[in-house]
């Protein structure tokens, strides 16, 4: 392995550095929304929960376009990134990072929003007749009792993150060392006729993928109290 080039590195832990950043964004953004998704009861609710699964069905292509209109010199992106000095976030690594958290949004999301509503009323209000405030029972009684959750929501959005294509290449482009993601690597390998490093990325991914499932399995299995 240490003869690979180092593009091929360059990708990996570019790729590793955008999933990991992206994961404790979306954990620490989709844990307080899965929360008011699991225990609103507003009409809306299931209207705000359709927004956040939007990725699911929509084409990458389609929120690339819209990511790249509003992350372009033109939108939101833009004044935001004059702020540094900087002209756009479209073509860039923060660019990145916001596209993937919307695209990985519902992945995280959804799954710690049926663990919280998996534990009920009932442990909440033992809590609050022990004088826990809201506060005290979410994070003593809500979220150990969610730990499932929390790890498929982590797993899924990380994987999802490192399998990124058609959004990332749409709003970062090509570039090496700044956008060139494994999926966007192996793209580009395969157009240069570079075998050898095409097959090395794709093994790799088919191996991973592996691994996220069977680690999905496993905490599946762990949370209904059956061992592997």
């Amino acid at each position: 392995m240490g003869g690979l080039p180092s593009d091929l590195w360059q990708s990996v832990w570019l790729t590793i550095e955008l999933a990991a950043i992206t994961t404790v964004i979306l954990l620490v953004v989709g844990t307080p929304l899965a929360w008011w998704l699991a225990r609103s009861q507003a009409w809306w609710t299931e209207g705000v929960a359709t927004v956040i699964a939007l990725p699911l069905v929509l084409p990458p292509t389609v929120l690339g376009f819209y990511l790249l209109v509003t992350l372009g010199p033109n939108g939101p992106g833009g004044w935001i990134a004059s702020l540094w000095g900087g002209r756009t976030l479209a073509f860039t690594f923060e660019g990145l990072v916001v596209g993937s958290v919307l695209y990985s949004l519902p992945f995280v999301v959804q799954p710690i929003r049926n663990a919280f509503a998996a534990i009920g009323d009932r442990p909440l209000e033992v809590a609050a007749t022990l004088r826990a405030s809201p506060r005290r029972a979410f994070w003593t009684v809500a979220v150990p009792q969610a730990r499932p959750g929390f790890l498929t929501g982590a797993v899924l959005g990380f994987a999802h993150t490192v399998g990124e294509f058609g959004l990332v290449l749409m709003i970062g482009g090509n570039i090496p060392g700044r956008t060139k993601v494994l999926s966007v690597a192996i793209f580009d390998y395969v157009e240069a006729s570079r075998w050898r490093e095409a097959n090395i990325l794709a093994g790799s991914m088919v191996i991973f993928a592996f691994a996220v499932i069977l680690t999905m399995t496993l905490i599946e299995k762990r949370s209904a109290g059956v061992r592997p």
